[in-house]
């Protein structure tokens, strides 16, 4: 089917004014619009089928912390084209510049896209995923206009920074097997305590990230919002079609067994639609839902399970602090016997132990990923601290590649060829094949001529860039 394209002429205001021609398309990304031509900054645009000039339309910012602008975008654009959101990403925010850079980047984006595209008043959203999603969060206190957040597998970025008189609609997304999915949980209650408009989607899957219906119910609730604060005009036939859509998903939940996921949905709704319409059977269902014998077992079996992940975290956090401290080399056992325990639970008929050791393999990872950032942040790297976090780090993590690349690196610095080459067969067996990297590794010049690196390099990579001299 061919594309439908627009074409209009933009005038950027920048240190200097001047217009140029657009070709935006309709149902599909266009890369690379300018923001701002003098500080090199673009971003990706998805414009809805159904979009047209003489009406105004919200938009959703999305963000990610790479600066990956189409990528971004592509994930939420089937839950957009459903819902009517304009979606919008830079491509230079970035996790290595300082929030208040990306602050700046973020805005001059904003502006860029009112000259742009025809933008609905009060109808200005951020969202993101992990990092985005916390940056998306706080856009809002610095950026007045940004109405609500849609904030997936992430908590509020910093809380302390929430202003009371200045709220915003925040929607979490967030899979149960998510390390976040607590933090998520305890954010909600903060939330409520503040006054703010805040709903938690919660769902069950193999894949951490949501699928299309329940990004397009974010966006929903967004609308809903909106029009209950009179933004947009009052529609009864979507208000009950969408009281119906919710419902039915949180009936869903029933008949499958999942009544703590029914629960959550149902405060949602009675959230959304309590300015709407009246909800006097809704809360009927709830109060009956609570009460029921399947309620009472999945939300005591779940809570056992948050007390004893509460106990394990702290062991965690404990161990790898005093490993770190102490240059305890001879506790990566301990590490690995942890992780074999919990691969067990990966295995377990219950399905709350099955999420708790999803949930504290992400932790781990999380934890050990903080301080390897605050010991490189250190004028003084302690490479020692460091290079025993990557190893941690390849029991906990061992197809991140990255962390055995970094052990070669710091080890061949330290002269430890030994560890050096251990590490190296380790990540070829693991399925390596990246052999122009490794040649080109930061710190093993010296470590790569050897006949040791080129023989592991020919026995799985084959074609060693330096001849074996077999003595």
């Amino acid at each position: 089917m061919m594309k439908k394209i627009l074409f209009f002429a933009l005038v950027f205001i920048s240190t200097t004014s001047f217009s140029q021609e657009m070709r935006l398309l309709k149902g599909a990304i266009t890369e690379n619009i300018v923001v701002s031509d003098s500080l090199k900054e673009t971003l990706s645009l998805y414009l809805p089928s159904t979009f047209e000039v003489q009406k105004s339309w919200p938009v959703i910012f999305v963000f990610d912390m790479k600066g990956r602008g189409k990528a971004s975008v592509s994930m939420l654009v089937n839950a957009a084209e459903k819902e009517g959101y304009i979606l919008a990403s830079s491509d230079n925010v970035n996790d290595s510049l300082s929030i208040s850079k990306n602050v700046l980047i973020a805005n001059r984006m904003f502006n860029a896209l009112i000259n742009i595209v025809p933008i609905a008043k009060n109808r200005t959203y951020t969202a993101g995923f992990s990092s985005g999603a916390m940056f998306a969060s706080i856009l809002p206190t610095f950026i007045k206009e940004i109405k609500g957040v849609v904030s997936i597998g992430a908590s509020v970025g910093n809380i302390e920074i929430l202003n009371s008189k200045q709220t915003f609609q925040f929607i979490g997304i967030v899979n149960r097997s998510d390390y976040s999915f607590r933090d998520m949980l305890d954010t909600q209650q903060i939330l409520n305590k503040l006054k703010f408009s805040n709903q938690l989607l919660v769902f069950d899957d193999d894949r951490i990230l949501p699928d299309v219906n329940t990004l397009a119910s974010a966006f929903r609730m967004l609308t809903l919002t909106s029009m209950a604060k009179g933004d947009v005009v009052r529609n009864d036939s979507f208000i009950a079609e969408s009281y119906g859509q919710f419902l039915s998903k949180a009936n869903s939940f029933v008949s499958n067994d999942k009544p703590i996921l029914a629960n959550y949905l149902l405060l949602d709704i009675k959230k959304v639609f309590s300015p709407l319409i009246d909800l006097d059977s809704l809360k009927i269902s709830q109060k009956s839902l609570r009460r029921s014998a399947s309620y009472k077992k999945a939300n005591r079996s779940q809570n056992s399970y948050f007390l004893k992940e509460s106990f394990l975290k702290g062991d965690y956090s404990y161990f790898l602090e005093e490993d770190i401290i102490t240059y305890n080399y001879a506790n990566l056992g301990w590490w690995k016997y942890k992780m074999e325990d919990l691969s067990k639970l990966d295995k377990s008929a219950t399905l709350y132990e099955r999420q708790m050791s999803s949930r504290l393999r992400g932790y781990i990872n999380a934890l050990i990923s903080d301080n390897i950032d605050f010991v490189s942040a250190d004028k003084n790297v302690d490479l020692e601290a460091l290079n025993l976090l990557y190893m941690i780090k390849t029991i906990t993590d061992p197809l991140e590649f990255t962390s055995f690349l970094k052990i070669i690196s710091i080890s061949s610095k330290m002269e430890d060829y030994g560890t050096a080459l251990f590490y190296l067969e380790e990540l070829l067996k693991n399925g390596y094949t990246n052999k122009s990297e490794l040649y080109e590794l930061e710190n093993t010049a010296l470590f790569r001529i050897t006949p040791e690196f080129n023989s592991l390099i020919e026995k799985y990579l084959k074609n060693a860039r330096y001849e074996i001299i077999e003595q």
